[in-house]
């Protein structure tokens, strides 16, 4: 039985990801917004939070985020930049999962392997980009895939058997997407939570700092 903390735990991803782990048995401390009082984007809330918990878990998955915030949904254009929303996204999507990032050395496990999955998107790849638009939210996710980078190369000094990644879930029907559905081809929650949970088990020390696909295949930067 592994011990899982999952960040977000009340999104759509993330209650589908609490299931997934409880039905086999995992022990899952969840912590979200909702329930719990979570701010994710208040260093004094993530860190009142967080070192109230234990440690020593298997697996922390961040699966927090959002694609539109206060209204102000992604842009067309560069000439459609706001400052206020742009520095929104990137409290909500980089800065954030940072915030939860500096408590991981304290919450994994040491001496056995483990993992740190952040959810990322993928077009938060640079390399990828070939349509434009969405500035904020892709420079955000693009910041979030370099702190993890980061975050994989420092904690593996203290935890050598960890694994730290972004991963990419796809297009996942949800709330957070419900406007943008029918651009993409999409997934129910628990579907996509099951692709998660089968690159997670698959992945090991030597992948850490990676950004992976909800197939495990390699995202470009």
């Amino acid at each position: 039985m592994a011990r899982v903390l999952i960040i977000g735990a009340s999104g759509g991803i993330g209650q589908a990801l609490v299931s997934v782990h409880q039905n086999r048995g995992d022990h899952v401390v969840g912590v979200s917004r909702s329930a719990d009082g979570f701010e994710i984007t208040n260093e004094a809330s993530v860190s009142s939070h967080l070192s109230a918990l234990g440690g020593d878990f298997d697996r922390i998955i961040v699966a927090t985020g959002a694609l539109e915030i206060n209204g102000a949904g992604p842009e067309k254009s560069i000439k459609a930049i706001q400052a206020d929303a742009m520095a929104q996204q990137f409290a909500v999507n980089a800065i954030g999962p940072a915030l939860v990032l500096s408590h991981a050395g304290r919450l994994l496990a040491k001496g056995r392997p483990s993992c740190v999955a952040v959810l990322s998107a993928r077009v938060g790849s640079i390399s990828d980009n070939r349509l434009g638009g969405w500035i904020s939210y892709r420079a955000a996710k693009s910041a979030l895939n370099q702190i993890v980078r980061t975050s994989a190369i420092e904690l593996t000094r203290s935890h050598p058997q960890s694994c730290v990644v972004s991963l990419h879930p796809g297009t996942v029907a949800s709330a957070f997407t419900a406007k943008y559905l029918g651009r993409h081809p999409s997934v129910a929650p628990v579907e996509a939570a099951g692709n998660l949970m089968t690159v997670m088990d698959q992945l090991s020390p030597h992948r850490s700092g990676g950004f992976f696909d909800y197939t495990g295949a390699i995202v470009e930067w």
